[in-house]
Order: C-alpha cells, then structure tokens, then sequence
C-alpha cells in the first residue's frame, strides 16, 4: 500500500497532529486563564477533552516524527486500528465539549445577556472556537485513518 497524505507516518499526518495539539492546548490556556470557569460544567468538561486531546495528539505526533525520521509510513493494521479508534473517540468528545460549550457560551453571555465579565466573554468565545478548530483537524485525521482501515 503506497502513502497517502495524512497516512501515519507521513508529513500530513504530522502537521494535523501538531494542529490538533496546538488548537486543544490554546483552548485549555484561553479558558483556564479565567477566574471561574469552573462554575460551568460544560466548560470544565472542555478542559478536559481538550487536556485528552492534547495527550493523544501529541504522542502520535512523536510517533510521526520517529516514523519520518526513520522514513517508515506505519500502515500496520493494528496500529491503523488503533489510530481509527483513538481518533473516533478524541474527535467525538471534543466535538461534545465544544457544542455544550458554545451553546452555554451564546446562552448565558448573548441570549441572557449576563456578560458583564467583559474580557473573560471573549476568553470563553475564543476556548471554544479553538475546539471546534481542533475537532475539525482531529475529524479530518479520523477520516484518513478509516479510508485506510477500510482500504486495509
């Protein structure tokens, strides 16, 4: 089976890595950064999505990089499965942190006009802009990896 891009192994795959990793640790940062964000259950349930996200991003953007080092496209089918299945998960706890996020964010700050926090508002709004950033990169990875499951 030839390389794709976005197969393990390859650059892609190691720029959509490195993406997911940055968007979920700018996300963790902008929320964290406020002074009560953990009044909301939807928000603490971002941070931690994107903390999971950020772990498994990041180890399979080492094993990329060892892989593209050692100029090896990993196409294994137990790690292909692996891959698909870490991804499936990351990509749907974020996708659920993010929506219950946003929705809370528009509800209390918009539709109920409660955003006297002035600057933490937009700390929250930009937290979960940078999820819904890191579910689509993840989503985009979960992709590549079933076409190569199926593929197999």
């Amino acid at each position: 089976m030839r390389a794709i891009p976005g197969s393990p192994g390859t650059l892609t795959s190691l720029f959509l890595r490195i993406m997911q990793c940055v968007f979920a640790a700018g996300s963790i940062a902008s929320m964290s950064t406020t002074s009560n964000f953990f009044n909301f259950t939807a928000f603490c349930y971002l941070i931690a999505s994107m903390g999971l996200q950020v772990v498994w991003s990041f180890a399979l953007a080492i094993l990329d990089g060892i892989a593209l080092v050692k100029k090896k496209v990993l196409h294994n089918p137990v790690l292909v499965s692996l891959y698909v299945v870490g991804d499936w998960v990351t990509a749907l706890l974020s996708l659920a942190a993010a929506s219950s996020s946003g929705g809370i964010a528009v509800l209390y700050f918009n539709d109920l006009g409660s955003c006297g926090l002035g600057e933490e508002c937009q700390k929250y709004q930009l937290a979960v802009a940078l999820a819904f950033l890191g579910w689509v990169a993840v989503s985009i990875s979960f992709l590549i990896m079933l076409w190569l499951f199926a593929a197999g």
